[in-house]
């Protein structure tokens, strides 16, 4: 069992959540000011264009145990986790979205759970029957291609609504991966974790911030930065079509010296020149992904650029 005196710190990321922000936090404030342990949370405005930094301000005044991080554009969730991770000072750290869909009423089991003696306590989303099909698809899809191709195995349904210990977030602050993947590192980086289902909560406002083409750079970033299967299997796909290839050779040079017949047809000659052609894109894609990884990395540009906060000003 942990030490009763301890003290939470809860990081939630947002963009644009002028709508929810409010409500949000009173929750969060509600269901803290109800244990018996000290507190802080901080809220990391991902380049908002609306009034949802000024909002986080007003609710400051009132309770200076709000805190804020404001970025000078948005560069993405997993970065305004990343700097909140860097801020946190409490014993243990609850990440959670800033659009109502994580319940603020799961965070004692939470904590009761880490008492116990787990280190992380990650969540698994239970299925809503209202999600369009389409999401479900892709959802269920983008998990068993993690878990086929990636060399970290994921649980249906696992969501950033997490629990992290002390030790943890300080194992996770000395990774410098500029391209990030917090649910593949917290998977990474071991220690005793438990996972604990939830019922999403109905959005109350806004819409969704994750887009076709972000949760298929987030499977991307997924898949590059923890397996470098794509590039074995794209090697091995190689290695077959040149075997193949190689007996087609011989069999259509055994055809013309031996027989009276000959291969012909522009038709499987065009299909076959196409096919491994786009194999050969399709590969020099997956090698761009990697090369690209690299690239970005040998920048060490920061990952995120904070332009007001309530740190450094004493506000």
């Amino acid at each position: 069992m942990r030490n009763i005196i301890y003290k939470v710190s809860v990081i939630i990321p947002v963009l644009n959540e002028q709508d929810c922000i409010s409500l949000l936090l009173e929750k969060v404030v509600e269901v803290l000011e109800n244990g018996s342990e000290s507190y802080e949370i901080i809220v990391v405005d991902d380049g908002s264009t609306d009034d949802t930094l000024s909002l986080i301000k007003k609710l400051r005044d009132n309770n200076d145990k709000i805190k804020y991080i404001s970025f000078s554009r948005n560069f993405g969730h997993q970065n305004a986790i990343r700097a909140g991770l860097k801020y946190t000072t409490g014993d243990c750290v609850i990440s959670m979205d800033g659009d109502m869909q994580h319940p603020p009423g799961l965070i004692p089991e939470l904590i009761s759970k880490w008492k116990e003696g787990y280190d992380i306590v990650y969540t698994i989303r239970r299925e809503d029957p209202d999600t369009p099909f389409f999401k479900k698809i892709t959802s269920g899809l983008f998990y068993k291609l993690m878990n086929l191709i990636s060399d970290i195995n994921f649980e249906q349904g696992e969501a950033d609504f997490r629990l992290l210990d002390k030790f943890a977030v300080i194992e996770l602050n000395n990774l410098n991966e500029n391209a990030i993947f917090y649910r593949g590192m917290v998977k990474w980086i071991g220690l005793n974790q438990i996972g604990i289902e939830y019922t999403p909560e109905k959005r109350l406002c806004g819409a969704t911030k994750y887009s076709g083409k972000k949760m298929g750079a987030l499977a991307l970033s997924g898949i590059t930065g923890f397996s470098t299967k794509p590039l074995r299997i794209s090697t091995l796909v190689g290695i077959s079509i040149a075997f193949l290839s190689l007996i087609y050779g011989v069999y259509a040079i055994y055809i013309k010296l031996f027989t009276e017949r000959s291969i012909e047809g522009w038709t499987s000659v065009f299909f076959m020149v196409t096919l491994i052609g786009g194999i050969q894109l399709i590969m020099i894609g997956i090698l761009g992904e990697y090369i690209g990884r690299i690239f970005i990395e040998s920048k060490k540009r920061p990952n995120y650029i904070v332009k007001e906060d309530s740190f450094d000003s004493g506000k």
